[in-house]
């Protein structure tokens, strides 16, 4: 995925390996499931393939009893899964998504992309129309230069160049042809009234630009630069977001719905339920029956243009104001069911490793094959559904269709019914798995069928020429 930012960057080889090891560990928690499911299958079946299983029976132990051991086995591992996702993981997410910042920074020339703007470069905001991979040509190449931080006051075209960065690594050295400066000159007389806004434009054949990269070199950042990412928190951490970001999400709509009441909906309120009489006296005001209609005939032809465009206007203005809050607070909820779904996949990852035993076990004995092939079809068939049916529970949740429940814990809840199934199935001897098994009940419905058109051919002989 990052083969193309890290290739010709000059790495050392610890480098390299440094940002491999964290990335790897990042698999683990995914990893594990998968490779309890196959050892499972790979065991149960070498031990059914061999004839152990049905040695162990006829001595007395059901399969209950033999898997029971390796149920514990499994628990332990699912703790020590659960306090690997939850201190390690965050961690390595953050030194790995660290390292790959500082080399995405070590070379900024690789990172400039055709068709859109770059800014690694301090000062500069670069674009490159398309790049030749051959000869490292730049077609069309636009730079704006911001050292004086006065806005795109200096602009430079090139019809093509190059790119490239000295022997030393100090420096990248542009090298343009065929183009046009532009810059904004200050003005001549700053007390005049008038502003003439000189300009100054320079036509060239061939121009280098040298522009420092003594901040580019690969300095290592301190790991907290990506700790506000969800992937990086624990379950504490993620807890206290969540509640933070429940009581903002909860501010804000209070706030939205009073300024769409009092500034939107309502212009002018009459709270007073009483008026003035005389000195010290008042009367409570009589309620007066509102009648929109009548109120509407009432007015002149002006008036009622005057009242149909304030209210088209208000109207247009109330609904723009609505789109807004509701994009923004969507945005809000799907940042924190983000949170959410990582904290509830600490919880799943570790759950997986016991729902994909319960199911490898049973099935390993029940197909009584081992080795690496017929085991390993069946655990990636199994994974890709549990791998399937958790990534688009987490896309749901993240889209506020289903509860965060519901969509994260889809896959076990799915695949937990599946492994009791298969280990009552196994503990009872079943052969869920034979053809013969399938065939036989295909006959006997055949079977049904056929007597079912003999009974009906014999009740009714019109049928028997048909």
């Amino acid at each position: 995925m990052y083969v193309d930012e890290l290739a010709g960057k000059g790495l050392e080889i610890g480098i390299v390996a440094e940002l491999l090891f964290q990335f790897a560990l990042s698999f683990v928690p995914m990893a594990l499931p998968l490779a309890i499911l196959l050892a499972s299958l790979m065991t149960f079946g070498n031990m059914g393939e061999y004839s152990e299983l049905t040695a162990l029976k006829s001595s007395g132990i059901p399969l209950k009893r033999i898997m029971r051991p390796l149920v514990v086995l499994i628990s332990f591992i699912c703790v020590i899964s659960f306090f690997f996702s939850n201190n390690v993981l965050p961690y390595s997410n953050r030194q790995a998504r660290t390292l790959l910042h500082d080399i995405r920074r070590k070379r900024p020339d690789i990172n400039i992309q055709a068709g859109t703007f770059n800014n690694d470069i301090d000062g500069f905001s670069i674009k490159i129309t398309s790049r030749e991979p051959e000869t490292n040509r730049l077609d069309r190449i636009y730079i704006y230069d911001h050292r004086k931080n006065k806005g795109n006051s200096d602009v430079i075209y090139a019809d093509s160049g190059y790119m490239r960065v000295t022997l030393d690594e100090t420096a990248m050295s542009m090298v343009l042809f065929n183009g046009y400066s532009y810059s904004e000159m200050p003005e001549k007389d700053p007390g005049r009234g008038e502003k003439t806004y000189p300009f100054r434009k320079d036509t060239f054949k061939e121009q280098t630009l040298v522009v420092s990269l003594s901040g580019f070199d690969l300095e290592r950042t301190e790991i907290d630069l990506f700790k506000s990412n969800s992937a990086m928190k624990n379950i504490s951490q993620l807890t206290h977001d969540i509640d933070s970001l429940n009581k903002r999400y909860t501010e804000r709509v209070n706030d939205y719905h009073k300024e769409f009441n009092n500034s939107l909906l309502y212009e002018v309120r009459n709270y007073s339920n009483a008026y003035n009489k005389g000195q010290g006296e008042s009367v409570k005001r009589p309620d007066l029956p509102f009648n929109s209609k009548v109120l509407y005939d009432s007015l002149s032809v002006m008036e009622k243009k005057t009242v149909i465009s304030k209210a088209v206007g208000n109207l247009k203005s109330t609904s723009n104001f609505l789109t807004t809050q509701k994009e923004s607070l969507y945005n809000e909820v799907k940042f924190i069911k983000r949170y959410e779904v990582n904290w509830n996949k600490k919880f799943t990852l570790s759950v997986a490793c016991l729902v994909f035993f319960l199911i490898g076990a049973p099935l390993g004995a029940i197909i009584r094959k081992g080795g690496l092939g017929t085991p390993a079809v069946i655990s990636v068939l199994f994974f890709v559904i549990w791998y399937v049916v958790s990534l688009s529970g987490e896309k749901l949740v993240e889209e506020n269709l289903v509860s965060t429940t519901a969509g994260v814990w889809a896959s076990t809840y799915i695949l937990l019914p599946i492994g009791l199934f298969l280990t009552y199935k196994a503990s009872h001897d079943s052969v869920i798995l034979n053809i013969d098994t399938y065939l036989a009940f295909l006959r006997k419905i055949k079977d049904y069928l056929y007597r079912l058109i003999i009974i009906g051919t014999k009740r009714n002989p019109s049928f028997e020429g048909q």
